[in-house]
C-alpha cells in the first residue's frame, strides 16, 4: 500500500465527484419516478427526454471525472516514486564522493549538513560540538575535495549530477587549446 497522502486538488476533485454522483442519482431517480407515475414511456414527453439526457450527461461526466482522478493519482504515485529514486541516487553519489575523498565519519556528517545549507553554528549545535571544530572539519573537507569553500563543494557536486559539461565539448576544446573558431572552413 502506498504511503501517499491525497493532495488538496485530488481531495477537491473527489468531493466534486461525490456531489456530482449525488446529483446524478437524484436526476435518474426523478426521471424513473416521473416515468412510473405518469405511466408513459420515457420518450413520450419532451421534458422527460431532456431530463433523461441531462442525467445521462451527468453520468458520462462522472465517469470521465473518475477516470481523470485515477490518472492524476497514478501520475502522483509515479512522480513520488521517481523522486524517491532520485533522492536515493543523490545520496549514493554524495556518499561515494565522501568515500573517494577519504572523509572521516565526523567530516562526512559535517559535509552532509553543510550541503543541506546549514550554517556553521547550526551544524555545531546539531552535532553538539564547538564551532571551531566544525570549521576545522570544513577545512579538512575542502582540502580533501580540492575546492576552496562551500560554493566550490556545491559546484563540484552539481556539475557531476548534471551529467554533462557546462560548456559543449567543441567549445571546451577550443577554450583548452586557445583556438578561436571551432567551425571547419567549408
Amino acid at each position: 500500500m502506498s504511503d501517499l497522502k491525497p493532495t488538496r486538488n485530488s481531495l477537491a476533485l473527489a468531493g466534486l465527484i461525490l456531489v456530482q454522483a449525488l446529483c446524478t442519482t437524484f436526476f435518474i431517480a426523478d426521471a424513473v419516478a416521473d416515468t412510473i407515475d405518469e405511466g408513459r414511456g420515457i420518450f413520450s414527453d419532451p421534458g422527460q427526454i431532456v431530463e433523461g439526457l441531462a442525467a445521462l450527461s451527468l453520468l458520462l461526466a462522472l465517469a470521465i471525472e473518475i477516470r481523470v482522478l485515477m490518472v492524476l493519482l497514478r501520475r502522483q504515485k509515479d512522480l513520488e516514486r521517481t523522486r524517491t529514486v532520485a533522492q536515493g541516487a543523490l545520496h549514493e553519489v554524495i556518499q561515494a564522493y565522501f568515500v573517494d575523498w577519504g572523509l572521516t565519519p565526523s567530516e562526512a556528517d559535517v559535509a552532509g549538513l553543510t550541503l543541506k545549507g546549514l550554517s556553521i553554528a547550526e551544524v555545531a549545535e546539531i552535532r553538539g560540538s564547538a564551532e571551531g571544530t566544525v570549521k576545522a572539519h570544513l577545512n579538512a573537507i575542502y582540502r580533501k575535495a580540492g575546492v576552496q569553500g562551500r560554493n566550490g563543494l556545491m559546484s563540484l557536486l552539481i556539475e557531476d549530477l548534471m551529467g554533462a559539461p557546462l560548456v559543449p565539448e567543441p567549445a571546451a576544446e577550443a577554450l583548452r587549446t586557445g583556438g578561436g573558431n571551432s567551425r571547419s572552413a567549408g
